[in-house]
C-alpha cells in the first residue's frame, strides 16, 4: 500500500524510524493539537496560516500513526468553546475544514483511512454537515487506521447528552434505572463503538485535557510535549510512544 501523505517537516523529508522501534503500541491515541496561533504569532503571520500549517501537521500525524500500527487516532480539531473565538478566525477554521474534507478524502480512501467525526456537526450548517457525511461514507471501508476528528466537540456536553438519553429511555419505560451501569452510559457516547484511548498527547507545553474525552480517558496515559502543533513530526510521536512504553499501567490494581 502506498504511504499516507509524503511526510514532510518544515526542514524537509524525514525517514521513518517507528517500525524498527515499535514495541508496545497503544490501540487508541488521542491528540490535542495545540499551538497553531502561537506558531503564527511567533512568525508574524496571520492565525489562519497557523491553522493551515496545523492541518499539514495533522497529515504527518495520521501517516506516522498508520506506520506505527496505531489502530485508532482521535484528533481534537475544533472544540465547542472555539465558537466563541473572533468571527473571522471561526470563518477561517471552518473554511479550512471544508477545504480538507473536499480535497483529502480521495487520499484517505486510497490509503485505507476510515474517517469519522464526533461532536455537534449540525452546528456547522447544512453544506459542511453534508460534506462530513460524504467523507465518512467514502472512507467507510478503510481498514488501515480509524481516524476520528473531534469537531464542535466538548466532553462535558457529550456526557450531559448521554445522561439525557438515559433519562429519556427511563422515563419512556424503555430502561430500568437500576440496570444503568458504566457500559450502558458509554453506549450513549459519541465513542460508543471505539476503544478507550490508551494515550492522550497534547502539544504546546500546556498540561490539561481542555474538555477532551474526559470519560474515555479515565485510565489513559498523558504525555505533554513542548512543541507547537505545526512543528509536530514523526519524531514527536515516537517520543510520546516511548513515554507510553515506559509507563506501568495498573488500572488501580497493585503490582505483585
Amino acid at each position: 500500500m502506498k504511504p499516507l501523505w509524503p511526510l514532510r517537516t518544515p526542514a524537509g523529508p524525514v525517514a521513518s524510524t517507528l517500525p524498527a522501534e515499535r514495541g508496545v503500541v497503544p490501540a487508541h491515541v488521542g491528540i490535542i493539537m495545540d499551538g497553531n496561533g502561537r506558531w503564527a504569532q511567533a512568525r508574524g503571520l496571520p492565525r489562519a496560516l497557523g491553522h493551515k500549517a496545523g492541518a499539514e501537521a495533522a497529515r504527518r500525524a495520521i501517516r506516522a500513526a498508520g506506520e506505527a500500527g496505531i489502530g485508532w487516532l482521535t484528533l481534537f480539531a475544533f472544540s465547542s468553546e472555539n465558537w466563541s473565538r473572533p468571527a473571522d478566525e471561526v470563518r477561517d477554521l471552518t473554511g479550512l475544514l471544508g477545504h480538507y474534507l473536499r480535497h483529502e478524502v480521495p487520499a484517505l480512501t486510497r490509503d485505507g483511512v476510515r474517517l469519522r467525526v464526533i461532536g455537534e456537526r449540525d452546528r456547522f450548517g447544512p453544506d459542511l454537515s453534508r460534506a462530513i457525511e460524504h467523507a465518512e461514507a467514502d472512507t467507510a471501508h478503510g481498514t488501515r487506521i480509524n481516524l476520528n476528528v473531534a469537531l464542535s466537540y466538548g466532553s462535558r456536553a457529550e456526557i450531559v447528552a448521554a445522561a439525557r438519553a438515559l433519562a429519556r429511555d427511563a422515563a419512556a419505560g424503555r430502561l430500568d434505572p437500576d440496570t444503568v451501569d458504566e457500559n450502558a452510559f458509554a453506549r450513549r457516547l459519541f465513542t460508543h463503538d471505539m476503544p478507550d484511548p490508551d494515550l492522550i498527547l497534547r502539544t504546546s507545553g500546556e498540561q490539561r485535557l481542555s474538555n477532551f474525552l474526559l470519560w474515555q480517558s479515565a485510565y489513559a496515559e498523558l504525555v505533554f510535549l513542548d512543541v507547537l502543533w505545526p512543528d509536530f513530526t514523526e519524531a514527536h510521536l515516537e517520543e510520546a510512544l516511548r513515554c507510553f512504553r515506559n509507563r506501568e499501567r495498573r488500572y488501580g490494581a497493585r503490582t505483585a
